[in-house]
């Protein structure tokens, strides 16, 4: 059994007396009408837009702000997940597409207010995504993704009709509409406190709320807490009713240990960010409901930098993935929660599918990792770094202490380097670390998504640094190819690339552990990560 030691039973103590704290002037309020969740980052601002926003701060913003339009959700192993191919209305009572694809007419629901009582018009959703794609905003590059780059695309009809045209057909332009970043805005409360320097009131909105979501802020405290409330005349919901949860509790508790020990008296009701080893405890002693669901639009990698020395050479890329111990890496880092991306058998050496990531036919095997290592001029090996996230560093160390280990039976020699935050990052952006582990998440995670993004031009989420004319050509091409046929056809050309090329290998889909109470339900596995307030209910 888990020793709790003293400080984390007084750190749990403290963060219950916050708990009740902020719970204390409803007594009235019963326990089951409350949702507690705990996080270990935090709620920085209120508008999702902002620089730095957390992904905490974008689960809030999805109950306090409506869309147009939102993901549906489907089966994938026995666990909900959102749809990327069933969108449905939102704010939208419905929406057509032109014969051509170029224009998306939007209807809006009448009934529709905001939280100040004031009803949803078509001018609240222009200026709101011409604040998406003109402000400086995180919006603006995520919407581009979708053909979505200018206030002239968006056209007023009449109050409760909306017009989105776009310059040709793109598959990925409505599914950007479902995103946290274009929530519509009341328009007239952000212009009262807008200013000449900050004409889309970002200062303002940072801090303030004006929505017409699930939930309305009833208080805020950046970093630490939000306690939201229940929207009565919210009617988005699947079954058209208000949210379930009167009350909605988010609590910054930095503390791993102290998070499952919260979750596991019933201090607190869910917990999405548990280290691996404590899930696997809290789910051996079967008290507490636990659903862990690959992140099917992230992928853990091993990134190698193409243009540095060694690592541009294709063959010294092929040695180290076949010279990584892939089952031991999965089970040091994640204790084998998650779905592995290695270990397939790929018919006659083709990718099986045209989906992103699938699994690749690797394992280890020190002797061709050798031949590779002498077809590149190096069979005594070399020696480089390997570099990881401190944030990162309860799965990272022990995987990179037997990447270590195993690249030194083959010659070479690695220093880990355990980089802050800041510092990886920069390094990142300045292409300046040659072999270390990062993620990637795709919020739309089609396959042309996923190329176009992390392997195409010199830009930050290029991680490999990979410049392959042919790749980038296909993926640009699958952008817009409405044949499925030939789009598949498309995703089997970029696979086959990816593998012979070997810019970076693909380890792991790590699951996203949702622990809960047995009496929460309707949990779904969300594009951004987290969790979606509006899904839950208590039995």
């Amino acid at each position: 059994m888990r020793l709790i030691s003293f400080k984390m039973m007084l750190q749990a103590t403290a963060v219950l007396a916050l708990l009740l704290a902020a719970t204390g002037p409803l007594r009235a309020q019963t326990r089951a009408e409350t949702l507690r969740y705990v996080t270990g980052a935090s709620v920085n601002t209120l508008d999702p837009n902002i620089p730095g926003a957390t992904r905490e701060s974008f689960a809030v913003s999805l109950s306090t702000y409506d869309r147009l339009v939102s993901f549906g959700r489907k089966q994938l192993n026995g666990k909900w997940v959102f749809d990327l191919e069933k969108i449905t209305g939102e704010l939208a009572e419905s929406y057509d597409v032109s014969p051509d694809g170029l224009k998306i007419t939007f209807h809006l629901r009448k009934d529709a207010k905001f939280q100040d009582g004031s009803p949803v018009t078509a001018e609240d959703v222009k200026w709101s995504l011409d604040r998406a794609v003109t402000a400086p905003v995180l919006g603006k590059n995520q919407l581009l993704t979708g053909s979505l780059t200018s206030a002239d695309q968006f056209k007023v009809i009449d109050p409760l009709t909306f017009e989105v045209a776009l310059p040709k057909p793109d598959k990925l332009a409505l599914p950007n509409l479902a995103v946290v970043y274009p929530i519509i805005i009341n328009s007239k409360v952000a212009k009262q406190h807008a200013t000449a320097e900050d004409p889309w009131a970002m200062a303002w909105l940072k801090e303030h709320t004006a929505g017409s979501g699930a939930y309305a802020v009833e208080s805020f405290k950046p970093g630490e807490q939000v306690i939201l409330k229940r929207n009565e005349g919210w009617n988005r919901g699947t079954a058209d009713k208000a949210a379930f949860f009167k009350r909605v509790i988010v609590q910054s508790v930095p503390e791993p240990a102290t998070r499952a020990n919260l979750v596991e008296r019933g201090d607190a009701d869910l917990v999405i960010d548990l280290q691996a080893s404590d899930v696997q405890s809290l789910e051996a002693k079967a008290k507490l409901k636990v659903i862990s669901t690959p992140q099917y639009n992230a992928v853990t990698f091993v990134s190698m930098n193409n243009q540095i020395p060694p690592f541009d050479n294709v063959n010294v890329r092929r040695a180290i993935a076949f010279a990584l111990p892939y089952d031991d890496m999965f089970k040091a880092a994640l204790f084998g929660r998650g779905a592995p991306l290695f270990g397939a058998t790929w018919e006659a050496g083709k990718p099986p599918n045209g989906g992103y990531p699938i699994p690749q036919p690797v394992k280890v095997d020190l002797d061709k990792a050798r031949e590779y290592l002498k077809a590149a001029g190096l069979p005594e090996g070399f020696a480089t770094t390997f570099s990881f996230n401190v944030g990162q560093a309860s799965t990272a160390e022990p995987m990179a202490a037997l990447v270590k280990e195993s690249l030194g039976k083959i010659g070479i020699k690695v220093d880990i380097q355990k980089l802050p935050d800041a510092q990886m990052s920069t390094q990142i952006n300045e292409k300046k670390l040659p072999f270390f582990i990062e993620g990637i998440v795709a919020w739309l995670p089609s396959t042309d998504y996923f190329y176009r993004n992390f392997y195409i031009g010199n830009q930050r989420w290029n991680y490999s640094s990979i410049n392959h004319p042919e790749l980038t050509a296909i993926a640009q091409e699958a952008r817009f190819e409405p044949n499925k046929v030939k789009y598949e056809e498309d995703g089997r050309k970029l696979n086959a690339i990816h593998f012979s090329e070997m810019p970076q290998i693909p380890l792991w889909q790590p699951n996203q552990d949702a622990v809960m109470a047995p009496s929460v339900e309707g949990y779904t596995y969300q594009f951004h990560r987290q969790v979606d307030y509006r899904d839950l209910s208590r039995k």
